[in-house]
């Protein structure tokens, strides 16, 4: 099928390529001509694992290529995705501009009947509506044409995994025989079991909100289990495994940390927040999970500044760790972003490390005085009075704790993500720091009086 897909974002790539990969003509479409040089060029502006390789081959193949052309690329497609961002606007809304802009741009340049219009951005109830009166108000004469829903559901740094192997295709429409070319469309990824799921519009809308704020409470919800067994003396990592443990909870998502970022669950549960008061509703609960994600993230600096008897003037802290989650790059609404702001409001300097993400770091902090980017894990610690790790890259799992200790000036780890075991640092002769695990209190008298407390 020819497909034209507009944003050549982290979805409009990951979509595209995977389109290409099993044998549509797909078109990328961006303003950034820089971009799209690159992108011909199989100069990827992302990192996400697997996905330079793919583009490279559909571009070896002559059916993945990207243009600023976008008069050309709507008048050879007989699918359009929309898949440009939508970030959050000041009043907490998703922000349609550039939405609304290439539905303008499609009604512009349409020339043919049946071409059906998807959007692939996570956008508010009601959008697809708004894109079809654009569309329809641009068009020069009058055409038949098609808009649906068909939210994304892709983990950064997984992408490409779940797109070949979704759990669900989800597909809203206005009426069930619209799909039918969608359905043709994901059949490659759709063959052993039925895993695309036809509803309307609107609901399709809110499932991918619905399921990011789902997800997003699991892990505010063991956040704050975490901080609760830190009072009480309990281990929240057990605790975790007793109740994952019971098949209606399940293991996913109820890691303890330092609370979620990147560019999906704090922006849409702003989104979906603000729809509800749109409604004359007080999402509550909603409410609270941003509430905790917003403290959470602020745990391991105040174990940072009261281990330090809240002096950190002259004090270097190395972090590793800077990308929101690991095997990917991006930084947006990143844990280790309110660590460093808070470090260096206290005086401290940051020695940081990320196997992916220094570029992106150096993008937005330049040459900051109290920053030093280091070229790999061991040389942030050199000279250091503590160790933070901020994001749970595999390369961190089992390092070398002799040569930490050796290279620190103060044996101090502070475990962000729990990856290390607090008896074997405490056997290593490290002062040791983790969500929910230390201090353990001996008794029920102590934990009783640690929760009234």
């Amino acid at each position: 099928m020819r497909v034209t897909i507009f944003g050549c974002g982290y979805v409009g790539l990951v979509t595209g390529a995977c389109l290409a990969e099993v044998g549509n003509t797909v078109t990328g479409v961006d303003i950034d001509e820089e971009k799209v040089v690159g992108l011909n060029t199989n100069h990827v502006p992302i990192y996400e694992p697997g996905l330079s390789d793919i583009i490279s081959r559909g571009i070896a193949e002559k059916n993945l290529w990207f243009m600023t052309d976008a008069k050309n690329a709507i008048s050879q497609a007989e699918i359009i995705f929309i898949a440009v961002g939508t970030p959050q606007d000041e009043d907490g809304h998703a922000d349609l501009t550039h939405v609304l802009n290439v539905a303008r741009t499609i009604g512009e340049y349409l020339t043919t009947n049946d071409v059906l219009v998807v959007i692939k951005s996570t956008v508010p109830v009601g959008t697809c509506e708004k894109v079809r009166k654009s569309i329809a108000k641009h068009l020069s004469k009058p055409l038949r044409f098609n808009v649906a829903s068909n939210p994304e559901f892709l983990k950064e740094g997984a992408a490409i995994a779940d797109f070949k192997r979704p759990d669900r295709i989800i597909v809203g429409v206005d009426h069930p025989d619209h799909a039918m070319r969608l359905r043709q469309l994901y059949g490659p990824f759709n063959r052993h079991h039925e895993k695309l799921m036809v509803m309307d519009i609107r609901s399709s809308e809110l499932t991918k909100y619905a399921a990011n704020a789902m997800l997003a409470a699991r892990i505010s919800f063991m956040n704050e289990i975490s901080q609760i067994a830190a009072r009480v003396g309990a281990d929240v990592e057990q605790v975790r495994q007793g109740i994952g443990s019971d098949p209606r909870i399940g293991y996913a998502f109820i890691y303890p940390g330092s609370g979620y970022g990147g560019s999906c669950f704090p922006k849409d549960i702003h989104a979906l927040r603000s729809t509800a008061r749109d409604h004359e509703y007080s999402p509550q609960l909603l409410d609270a999970i941003e509430a905790v994600n917003d403290r959470q993230k602020l745990v391991v600096f105040q174990q940072v500044k009261k281990h330090f008897d809240c002096n950190l003037i002259g004090k270097t802290i190395a972090v590793w760790g800077l990308s929101f989650k690991p095997d990917t790059d991006d930084m947006r609404e990143a844990p280790s972003r309110v660590l460093l702001d808070n470090l260096w409001r206290e005086g401290a300097n940051v020695k940081a490390f990320d196997p992916k993400a220094m570029p992106e770091a150096s993008r937005i902090y330049g040459d900051h005085q109290q920053l030093q980017l280091c070229e790999d894990p061991y040389q942030a610690l050199t000279g250091c009075d503590a160790l933070v790790v901020i994001t749970e890259w595999k390369s961190f799992w089992s390092p070398d704790f002799a040569r930490i200790k050796q290279l620190l000036k103060t044996p101090v780890v502070f475990d962000g993500r729990n990856i290390y075991s607090p008896s074997q640092l405490d056997s290593l002769g490290f002062t040791h720091y983790s969500i929910g695990r230390k201090p353990v209190l001996q008794n029920e008298e102590d934990a009783l009086l640690a929760l009234a407390g």
